[in-house]
């Protein structure tokens, strides 16, 4: 079983049930697991019987909401190793108790994503706070002009943190219309590639490719048009 993290203080939850989807066509089992305080998820992701904690299916994805740790999750399914019933877990967190309760620092891999903006780095960054020995990051920063002095100052912020920043970045675009795309989907609880921007996609299967190890990137380009085709 794979676990991937996605630490930061901007809205994640999107980006994971894009990955989680094109892992699914894939032929994988996949948890996404809602650990950030705000649990975007209990809001856009439909629920026939919501309470505090939960475990409901979207889109051939299990979505857990209200959970505080793993163990929490497994006593909720009535299971005792989560790999039993999952290829793939992604933990979306922005506190140090999901970080620490998901078991993040044994993760295979961590992306930190954020924006630029004060509130977003600041608060993705103290989530990493409890860390018993440094971890490897992959930045995921949406931004406009993808700007040097931005990734700088990022750098300038996280100095003091137990964080080895892994040499390449994974950019998204704010302004190429994707965000419209993403409230359409989410009025109409679809998860749509079609109108997406190019550059979107292009990120979404540059981890993708990562998460499943898809070195060539001929499985996930495939798994991706046919999610375009079902749109």
């Amino acid at each position: 079983m794979k676990r991937i993290g996605f630490i930061g203080g901007y809205d994640k939850t999107d980006l994971i049930l894009y990955l989680a989807k094109i892992c699914t066509v894939l032929g994988n089992r996949v948890l996404v697991i809602d650990a950030t305080v705000c649990q975007k998820a209990r809001y856009i992701v439909p629920v026939i019987s919501p309470a505090l904690m939960y475990v409901t299916e979207y889109e051939e994805i299990d979505i857990a909401v209200g959970f505080h740790n793993e163990e929490d999750v497994k006593r909720y399914l009535g299971v005792e190793d989560l790999s039993s019933e999952y290829d793939i877990i992604l933990v979306d967190t922005d506190n140090s108790e999901g970080f620490q309760g998901f078991y993040l620092e044994g993760a295979q891999k961590n992306y930190f994503v954020t924006s630029f903006d004060v509130y977003s780095l600041r608060r993705g960054l103290e989530a990493l706070t409890d860390l018993s020995s440094a971890i490897s990051l992959t930045k995921v920063l949406f931004s406009k002009e993808m700007l040097k002095e931005e990734d700088d100052y990022l750098n300038y912020l996280s100095l003091g943190y137990k964080i080895i920043w892994d040499d390449y970045r994974i950019y998204f675009p704010v302004e190429n219309g994707d965000q419209s795309v993403i409230y359409e989907n989410q009025r109409v609880s679809k998860i749509r590639f079609r109108k997406l921007s190019v550059q979107y996609k292009d990120g979404l299967e540059y981890m993708a490719e990562e998460i499943l190890g898809d070195t060539g990137g001929s499985k996930v380009r495939k798994a991706i048009k046919t999610i375009e085709k079902g749109a």
